[in-house]
């Protein structure tokens, strides 16, 4: 059963803070913000079943919890580069380098 930590934000059984009712993680919100600097305007008319209260909640918790919030952020973006390394380049990423150098 996930726990109301704040308007709009819960945390279920995984630890991880989601917008209530929903499956939207609050870093979803978050990267919206920093990687597109988008609005949030502009996150709810890209999650258009988000209210602009759940937004601003999500971007409210964030700066509440921002040091753990980039903490996962930062192994988030380990894990895929630890991924990328085992799996090494796909065939269409080695063709389209081959394509560009010709």
């Amino acid at each position: 059963m996930p726990t109301v930590v704040a308007p709009h934000i819960e945390i279920g059984s995984d630890n991880v803070p989601r917008i209530t009712g929903t499956q939207t993680k609050v870093l979803e919100i978050v990267l919206d913000r920093l990687a597109h600097h988008w609005d949030a305007d502009e996150i709810q008319r890209q999650h258009p079943y988000l209210s602009l209260a759940q937004i601003y909640s999500a971007l409210a918790y964030y700066h509440d919890h921002q040091a753990e919030i980039d903490e996962a952020i930062e192994q988030s973006i380990a894990k895929s580069e630890r991924i990328r390394n085992e799996v090494g380049d796909s065939t269409i990423r080695n063709k389209l380098r081959n394509a560009k150098a010709i």
